[in-house]
């Protein structure tokens, strides 16, 4: 990593994502779509169980849809089923170009775009849903507030935010210190019940449902693992 001087908060947050852009970069997440780990549970054809539950239970409804790490576009191409307008965000060139690919194979349209997810240019109150499962979990943590931040410009008053995220036993076990101190999230963070119930439920957000994740047998219908967590959370009304 060069010598920077610093001198904003910018330049901060670009420091340290260039500490850890081994790990997270989009050259990393291509090499790793192109050569996948054997077994690699969510490079699957299904929708999330508890997506495909919020929306069988009433607690979600069709409408405008961001996708924040959309992968291989399963959860895109589920939602555009049931009806949603949506806009799916990856900064992997090869996991957008499979996704589309999908999609196109499954006639769905989708709006998929390749880029960050902060360098995405959004219209602010303009979703209805924001959904995110395993982005979240690989953001370092200097960049949790920005990711907060944008979730809720991204939601309309009122709107729903749905993540999927690694348990504690599920994610590297490295604290935010050891972060920096190894220049690694270690495979992606582990969050405690505690933690994102301090993240989302708390003003301008409301915590509706926070689950184990329901482990499903790999033959579909549904995605699921059980060392993921499944939360739904709703913007406030006047926000």
């Amino acid at each position: 990593m060069p010598d920077q001087f610093i001198y904003t908060r910018d330049h901060v947050l670009h420091m340290l994502d260039a500490l850890l852009a081994g790990g997270s970069s989009g050259a990393w997440w291509d090499e790793f779509f192109a050569h996948p780990p054997r077994p690699c549970p969510f490079l699957v054809e299904w929708p999330d169980e508890n997506l495909a539950e919020w929306f069988s239970q009433g607690l979600l409804a069709p409408g405008r849809v961001l996708e924040l790490g959309c992968g291989h576009g399963r959860n895109a191409i589920y939602l555009t089923g049931l009806g949603c307008s949506v806009d799916a965000v990856d900064f992997s060139p090869r996991a957008i170009g499979s996704a589309r690919q999908r999609a196109e194979r499954a006639g769905a349209a989708v709006n998929f775009w390749c880029c960050s997810i902060f360098g995405f240019q959004l219209t602010e109150g303009s979703y209805d849903l924001v959904y995110d499962c395993g982005c979240f979990h690989h953001l370092p943590p200097h960049r949790r507030l920005d990711y907060a931040e944008l979730v809720h410009r991204a939601l309309k008053p009122g709107g729903s935010y749905g993540l999927v995220c690694f348990r504690p036993e599920g994610g590297s076990g490295f604290t935010d210190l050891q972060v920096y101190q190894r220049a690694s999230l270690g495979g992606g963070l582990g969050y405690t019940e505690d933690r994102l119930r301090a993240l989302w439920d708390s003003p301008p957000f409301r915590l509706r449902v926070l689950r184990q994740m329901n482990k499903t047998d790999r033959r579909g219908p549904y995605f699921g693992e059980d060392f993921l967590w499944a939360l739904l959370a709703t913007k406030d009304s006047a926000r």
